[in-house]
This record gives C-alpha cells, sequence and structure tokens, in this order.
C-alpha cells in the first residue's frame, strides 16, 4: 500500500486537522493490516466537543488510545516547539502504544512531509523532531511544560498503583498549564480513586449545565449501544428473563435496543459474565457500580444486581434486627442491620463513622430504632471485644452488657455476642457463600454495598499479580463487617415472618386494562 498522497491544494487542506487526521496517518488494524485512519462516530464525537481538559468514560474498543496518539503526534508534526506526553499504566504498554501507534504512523506519511519534519532522535519511548516538537511516553511524566497529556486506564492506575496515581495527580497533571489539553480517559474500575472523583465532579457540572474554565475537567461518555459494530443476527439467540429485565430498566432511561444490540449484548456477557458492565457499560452510574478487578465479591454482587435482590427493603415487623460491627480505634467503625428469615437474610442498614467512641454508636443504634421502629436481637461483635478497652478501663464487651448511659439519660444495654474466631480467608469464603441468598435494601445499605464491590486484594506492583491478602483501605472495613456477619449468622436464629393478611383486590376492568395499554404502560407497571 502506498503511501498517503499529497493534494495539490496543499495550504486549504494542510491546515485542517481534521482533513490531516482523516487523509494522512495509516495504522494497523485488529488483524494487522496496514489501512488508512478514518474517525469512527465516537472519535469524531469527542474532535467536536474537545475541551481543554476531557474525562473520557467509555466502552472497550473504541479506538481512543488511537486516536489520542494522532491527534497529538499530528499537533507535534504541524507546530513546531509542542511538547506531549502519554502516560501508560505497564511499561509494556508504554511501549506498545509508542511503536504502534506513534513511531509507526509517523513512519508512514508522506516522504515529502517527513523530510521537512524529520526525525532528530527516537527511542523506544520518544520522539524528538526537527521543528524542536517532542512526544513521549511513560509510565509517569515530572517535570517541565506540556501542551498536550494523554492519560490511559486511569482506573487501572488508581485501582492498583494508588501511588502512581498521587505522582501522576502531583506530578504530570501539574505540568498542564490553563489553556492546554489534556485527556483521561479509561473504563470503570469501581467507586474509589481520583478518577472516580473526577468523573463524579464532571459529571455533576455536565448535568447542571455548569460553564468550564479551563482548567474544569469536562465529562465525556461513549456507551456501547451506540457502537454500530455491536450488533449481530439474533436467530438463534435466547434471551432470559434475567436480560429481558435489564434491557426493560434502561429502556425506562431513554435507550432503545434493536433485537440485534440485544443478541450481542446477551452473547458478549456469556463470555465477560461479572465484567460485561465494566467494559460495556450503558450509563455512566452502571459503569462505576459493576465489578472491580480483584474484588472478592465480584460475581456474587453482579448476580444480586441482576436479580433484583438489591432494592427498597424495610424491615420486617415482628422480625428481630441483629447488629454485626467492625470496631475501628483510628480507622471507621461499621455496623451492619440484619433480619435472619426462612426467605434468607435481609440487610436492611448500614453504618459507618470513625473517631468517636461506644456512646455515639449506641446513640445511633437508638436513633435507627426510633426510625424504622424495630426491635434489636442479637449484637455480633469480632473476638477483639474481650480484650480492647473503649476509654474507660474496661473491655468493650462489659459496658455494653452493664449498660452505657447516654447524654439523655437513656441507658443502652446490648445482647452481646462474640463472632466465632477464625481465619480472614475463612470469613471471606462464608462472605461467599452467604450473598447468594442476601436481600439489600439500596438506600440504607448504600455505602456499605459500595465497600462490597470495591472490597479486593491487594496488588503485587513488582510480580503483577493480585496478593492472597485483602488491600487496606476503605473499603475493608464495612467488608469486614459483612464477613463477621457471615460467620455469626449460621448461630442466629432463623425466624419465618407472619403471613400478611390477605386483602382482596380486583384486577383492572376490561376498560381499564384498555387504557392503560393506549397509555404505553405493560401489566407489571400498574
Amino acid at each position: 500500500m502506498e503511501n498517503a498522497p499529497v493534494p495539490s491544494d496543499v495550504a486549504s487542506c494542510f491546515t485542517d486537522p481534521r482533513w490531516r487526521l482523516n487523509n494522512l496517518y495509516y495504522i494497523t488494524d485488529k488483524t494487522g493490516t496496514k489501512v488508512q485512519f478514518k474517525m469512527n462516530w465516537a472519535q469524531e464525537a469527542l474532535f467536536d466537543e474537545l475541551h481543554y481538559l476531557n474525562l473520557i468514560l467509555k466502552a472497550r474498543q473504541l479506538g481512543f488510545t488511537t486516536f489520542l496518539q494522532l491527534y497529538m503526534l499530528d499537533s507535534c508534526v504541524f507546530h513546531k516547539d509542542t511538547r506531549a506526553g502519554v502516560i501508560a499504566h505497564t511499561k509494556v504498554d508504554a511501549e506498545a502504544i509508542f511503536r504502534d501507534k506513534i513511531k509507526y504512523p509517523y513512519d508512514q506519511l508522506p516522504d515529502g512531509l517527513k523530510s521537512t519534519v524529520s526525525i532528530q532522535r527516537d527511542n523506544t519511548t520518544t520522539l524528538e523532531l526537527s521543528n524542536n516538537s517532542v512526544i513521549r511516553v511513560g509510565t509517569s511524566l515530572r517535570g517541565g511544560t506540556l501542551q498536550y497529556l494523554h492519560i490511559s486506564e486511569f482506573g487501572k492506575i488508581c485501582a492498583k498503583y494508588p501511588e502512581k496515581a498521587r505522582e501522576i495527580i502531583t506530578g504530570a497533571l501539574n505540568t498542564i498549564q490553563a489553556g492546554q489539553v489534556a485527556f483521561i480517559e479509561s473504563t470503570a474500575e469501581g467507586q474509589e480513586g481520583r478518577y472516580y472523583d473526577l468523573c463524579q465532579e464532571a459529571q455533576a457540572k455536565a448535568n447542571m449545565s455548569t460553564p468550564l474554565s479551563s482548567l474544569d475537567w469536562k465529562f465525556h461518555f461513549y456507551p456501547w449501544w451506540k457502537e454500530p459494530a455491536y450488533e449481530i443476527d439474533p436467530a438463534n439467540v435466547v434471551i432470559n428473563d434475567e436480560y429481558r429485565k435489564y434491557f426493560k430498566k434502561i429502556a425506562k432511561q431513554g435507550i432503545s435496543l434493536t433485537d440485534g444490540q440485544k443478541a450481542w449484548y446477551v452473547k458478549k456477557a456469556e463470555v465477560q459474565q461479572e465484567d460485561m458492565k465494566r467494559e460495556y457499560p450503558s450509563t455512566p452510574e452502571e459503569a462505576f457500580e459493576a465489578s472491580v478487578e480483584g474484588a472478592y465479591y465480584a460475581k456474587q454482587m453482579a448476580r444480586a444486581e441482576a436479580e433484583g435482590r438489591i432494592k427498597i427493603l424495610p424491615p420486617i415487623k415482628g422480625v428481630p434486627v441483629h447488629t454485626a460491627w467492625d470496631i475501628g480505634v483510628s480507622d471507621y467503625t461499621t455496623i451492619w442491620f440484619f433480619q435472619a428469615t426462612t426467605d434468607g437474610p435481609r440487610l436492611v442498614g448500614y453504618y459507618h463513622d470513625s473517631d468517636y467512641g461506644m456512646p455515639f454508636y449506641l446513640k445511633k443504634l437508638e436513633e435507627y430504632r426510633k426510625r424504622l421502629d424495630i426491635e434489636y436481637g442479637e449484637h455480633w461483635f469480632p473476638h477483639d471485644v474481650k480484650v480492647k478497652e473503649w476509654g474507660t478501663g474496661r473491655t468493650r464487651i462489659e459496658q455494653l452488657k452493664n449498660g452505657v448511659e447516654l447524654d439523655d439519660g437513656t441507658v443502652i444495654k446490648l445482647t452481646v455476642k462474640v463472632v466465632p474466631d477464625h481465619k480472614v480467608a475463612d470469613g471471606i469464603n462464608a462472605a461467599r457463600s452467604l450473598l447468594p441468598t442476601c436481600e439489600f435494601d439500596q438506600g440504607e445499605c448504600a455505602d456499605g454495598l459500595k465497600a462490597l464491590r470495591n472490597y479486593k486484594k491487594d496488588w503485587d506492583e513488582h510480580r503483577s499479580v493480585w496478593r492472597d491478602t485483602p488491600r487496606h483501605d476503605w473499603a475493608c472495613h464495612g467488608a469486614d463487617g459483612f464477613r463477621y456477619l457471615a460467620m455469626c449468622y449460621r448461630e442466629v436464629q432463623i425466624v419465618k415472618p407472619e403471613e400478611p393478611k390477605t386483602i382482596q383486590t380486583r384486577g383492572p376492568t376490561f376498560n381499564e386494562a384498555l387504557a392503560l395499554h393506549d397509555a404505553g404502560l405493560e401489566d407489571d407497571d400498574y
């Protein structure tokens, strides 16, 4: 295949970056074949909606890494004294990006252009041009000033390399001055880290139509269902009840799918399983609520969501509410509120806070009891409740059993139980076994659910593998509380809820049903 031809009307064409990107550059496609680069719908949308600082949350295989390298390479070739940098999350990725998406496209440029803007120096990560423009790729860029910066898969960097993420924030991002251009693109990796925070902040500004300054990040989201290639022949693809409910749910959010798109999603999810919503999100919220790489409970939480077990779930009257605690001194103290019924565990509440003593949390118990009109059963504490003191010289279990007086004179006594001593791995396995039977109140347990989704293994940066030990971070406290719940649940009395009184109701009449149909409501909408 010949290099890109140079048109006769050089001046008008070469001053147009859109024309240059769509006509001058060659890349290799997924099969390794040399092809001329043409912007797809997602790349065109980003090009048209560019801001100074750009946050890109996207589905897989939409070509943003390729596009952003070409965009910066083009700027370096056609503008002198330009500095551009790319941060990848591993050294191998950095070298591959440079080789395949920067150096190779430059080598395919027209010979006349390459002779005008020639290579002065290059290695496996840096391209220095004769017009004094430089583009370099690494795992962390510090020093100097950049006019263009691309941070690839920042969500993964935040999840696996938190120290590196902080270095990028304090180092590389500080090389970008007001009015320069930066891109942070990634798939989601749980509800933690600076990438998540930046996306939440930028999305909030977008939802409120807040005018953006040159130092504000603009939020861009590119879902799987906008990609024309993500569609197959629906013949012989079985869509079960789980997926029908999912498609109906996103349809209520204005996402209308063809039968071919639904078929593609179902077949893709058979391979991706619990990673589907992270890799191919339909909405931004779904992307961040999806399973986290290295998460202990990824499959179980994805299944709970798919099966509709995370919902509005008020406590059942007449069934005692038990609690399971993780006690923190300088860390979080967490409390799970649950009912043990013949239908399975009902997680009806969650609370956490830090830097407070026992009376504070007992007051919270009392507030919860009054607010939801419930009666407590047993309160389960970790084994160290017998030995640690909580500011009075007595063990915690002694204080709790004998009673603690609150500021208003109320004396709180708890039925205290101690969680069986166990290895962490055994507790995690117990939690994995219990989760498939659990139901959660989506509002009351929101913070606890977030902890369960983000509880993950520690990452060994030197060996590039997940360790067999949990990472000690904000999520581990809520997850530890649930681990204690799982270990004690076998010893909690299971209660059969009273049958609700039967109330005679009638269905809609024919005329009422016809009116509902005309209004576009389905049977399960009324």
